[in-house]
């Protein structure tokens, strides 16, 4: 089979992903996600050198950031190549979810899973008076963002009208949730093919807890009732694998964080002896036998 695999660039990740579908005796090809071009009525999806078409599956491992209009053509490329009947792993629905942090956090309250008391607002006397209302203390958010780039925690009245005020000139929106003292850690949980395969806590000095912020990964053993949050939060986001965030209180309640529909696993890969980049693999088998 011939694997597309969708990034902006080759680092370790895709590299892995590379090696391992090489020695299943797959053959590999890279489509960056501004190299598509849809023409119509033909409908013909393709790659500056590669026809995606001719690929038995396409596995996505990034969506880079671009203006509105960019990130909208990137993903109908995906759904158009999945209206071809090719498998696209996560599918572009499971992406354009998980990417956007308020759709997300919007589902998991719907789902009745707890989360963070999360307020999203364009003012900055509404963002103030929220603030205020979440304790005058919490983290900012964009809404779309990853590995912890631009998330700040505000503690302060003046700070807070400072900030939001920059803000507001680059037309951002405010993502506000209160904090939650947890610890300095939080779990990241990997879930691929219907299972948990592994998970990890991750321990700072400070309250951010990303692997990229500079935090240690540490094995971790899922319970049941985070295995049954993973299940109903991958069902939702109808995601082949995905990567779930959850804090716990320093009152010992769970709450979902962020779910991640193209997680990294560098992290979790020094701690665990399962290869994460075989099951992510095994998706791709899966959904191409559907």
């Amino acid at each position: 089979m011939k694997l597309g695999i969708v990034s902006s660039g080759v680092g370790w990740q895709v590299e892995e992903l590379r090696r391992v579908a090489e020695g299943k005796g797959w053959s590999v090809v890279f489509l960056h996600p501004a190299s598509f071009s849809i023409g119509l009525p033909c409908f013909d999806v393709k790659n500056v050198e590669q026809v995606a078409s001719n690929c038995g599956a396409i596995l996505v491992r990034s969506v880079p950031l671009g203006s509105l209009e960019q990130v909208i053509f990137r993903l109908d490329a995906l759904y158009a190549l999945e209206s071809m009947g090719i498998p696209v792993v996560n599918s572009p629905f499971t992406i354009e979810r998980t990417v956007d942090k308020l759709y997300s956090s919007i589902a998991l309250s719907k789902m009745g899973i707890p989360t963070p008391k999360t307020v999203v607002v364009e003012k900055v006397s509404d963002a103030m008076n929220y603030f205020e209302q979440l304790g005058s203390d919490v983290i900012v958010k964009p809404i779309f963002g990853s590995n912890g780039v631009g998330v700040i925690r505000v503690r302060n009245k003046d700070e807070a009208y400072r900030i939001f005020k920059g803000f507001q000139l680059l037309r951002y929106v405010f993502y506000m949730q209160e904090f939650i003292p947890h610890g300095n850690y939080d779990i990241r949980v990997f879930w691929a093919c219907g299972k948990v395969v592994s998970a990890m806590r991750r321990v700072s000095d400070g309250w951010k807890n990303n692997i990229s912020q500079g935090s240690s990964p540490e094995r971790y053993k899922v319970n049941n009732e985070m295995a049954e949050v993973c299940e109903r939060v991958a069902e939702t986001f109808k995601a082949d694998y995905v990567g779930i965030d959850f804090l716990i209180s320093e009152s010992n309640r769970i709450y979902v964080l962020e779910v991640n529909g193209i997680p990294g696993w560098k992290g979790l890969q020094s701690i665990t002896d399962v290869n994460i980049a075989s099951e992510i693999l095994r998706c791709v088998e899966k959904r191409k036998a559907l």
